[in-house]
């Protein structure tokens, strides 16, 4: 497996997206189990998660509950960062909504250290802004969770340009990551790639494959994927994810599974090498 730097920590080119794994839709225990383990299996050594991934409001963490099983349970579960993030609830209705307050935010991360059964967390994430707050106080929180030790590593999510210089200023120049929606259908968070390639930050696309209902439509919806996946014999989300990692040295995408043969086939896009002329053609479709 390929590598990539997140802060001071080298992970896996390619990460899972656990969230598929606890919302609606997601499968038993048994399945969620075998494709962590699927996915250390195949080298991969980043996982992201949150206290948001849950159905019921009476399960909130079950993601991170999951994944601290997943890996306990794996030879190498030691060896993966864990990536967590805190600010966005849901109800139970199946609605989301934001808290960056303070105040919530170091609950939400003390939560996290205990459902994880870790001393400090690897990743910690600002999972996105609160209109309510203003950014710099919610920013202010994860640094003191990074000044205090309950975190290694400190990161937005769903960040314009202004609030990553902002975040990385408040932060005293320790962002290490900005996770942020990008996709062949969602290409709005080109400009943060480029600043984070700028500043040397590691840029984690979430939803690469269009989401968890449309992932299957990539090839169908996006012509030129298909072309070039059936050239090289491979699915046309291999070839996304191959396209995502050519950008830049700091993107590393979380795509999103829920079955031990997708991960492996997303892990597989590390080893994929596209032409120029490819790469223009995806960058065009």
């Amino acid at each position: 497996m390929h590598t990539r730097r997140i802060g001071d920590i080298e992970v896996s080119a390619i990460g899972l997206g656990a969230m598929p794994m606890s919302i609606e839709g997601r499968p038993d225990e048994a399945r969620s189990l075998a494709t962590v383990h699927a996915a250390l299996d195949a080298g991969l050594t980043l996982i992201d998660t949150a206290d948001a991934y849950h159905r019921g409001a009476d399960e909130v963490g079950h993601n991170e509950t999951l994944i601290a099983k997943a890996l306990a349970s794996h030879d190498r579960g030691q060896d993966v960062l864990v990536a967590t993030k805190g600010g966005h609830l849901r109800p139970g209705d199946g609605s989301w909504t934001l808290d960056g307050s303070p105040g919530h935010l170091k609950d939400a991360c003390e939560a996290s250290l205990r459902r994880l059964g870790v001393e400090a967390i690897g990743l910690y994430q600002f999972h996105r802004p609160d209109p309510r707050v203003p950014y710099a106080e919610s920013v202010g929180a994860v640094r003191d969770l990074l000044d205090e030790g309950k975190i290694r590593m400190a990161g937005i999510s769903n960040a314009d340009p202004e609030q990553i210089r902002q975040a990385n200023e408040i932060l005293g120049g320790r962002l290490v990551s900005v996770q942020n929606q990008f996709s062949p259908a969602f290409r709005s968070s080109e400009p943060e790639l480029r600043l984070c390639d700028e500043l040397g930050i590691a840029f984690l696309p979430w939803s690469p494959l269009g989401g968890i209902s449309r992932a299957g439509e990539l090839g169908s919806a996006h012509a030129p994927f298909a072309r070039i996946a059936a050239a090289h014999g491979v699915s046309p989300q291999r070839v996304c994810l191959a396209w995502m990692l050519a950008k830049s040295p700091v993107v590393v995408p979380i795509p999103g599974a829920s079955r031990p043969e997708t991960i492996r086939d997303s892990a597989a896009a590390a080893d994929l090498v596209l032409t120029p002329d490819e790469l223009a053609e995806l960058d065009a479709a």
